[in-house]
């Protein structure tokens, strides 16, 4: 087994509850059960990338769209520290006044938080 997959089958267990933290923010927004889909952790393509800050190999995946565009990801460091996101792209469901760019997710040691981030809408 590679070093990647061996990476990824360890890390497997947290980006599930990355992917749990992103779609219960997505439900607290209030949309529909099926309007938003974050894929699990298994439909994400991973690589190594270069942490430029701690030089040391961080653990990427990236979800697609059927486009090919990148359309969220999950981000694990070397230090304990990760991040997840997902776009949303939709108008917020029950305030109109916020545009809903995408749902973020990031701790350390299993310690997750999650949000929108939310955009104003200008009339």
């Amino acid at each position: 087994m590679s070093q990647l997959l061996r990476r990824v089958e360890a890390l497997l267990p947290l980006a599930e509850a990355l992917c749990r933290a992103l779609r219960e923010e997505v439900r607290k927004l209030g949309f529909a059960d099926a309007s938003i889909i974050i894929p699990g952790p298994d439909a994400a393509t991973y690589r190594f990338d270069r942490d430029p800050a701690l030089g040391t190999d961080s653990l990427v995946g990236e979800w697609r769209d059927s486009q090919g565009q990148r359309c969220g990801m999950l981000l694990f460091h070397a230090d304990g520290s990760f991040f997840a996101e997902h776009d949303v792209i939709q108008l917020h469901p029950a305030n109109p006044r916020w545009f809903v760019e995408a749902v973020n997710a990031w701790g350390r040691d299993g310690d997750i938080r999650a949000e929108p981030r939310l955009m104003p809408v200008v009339a």
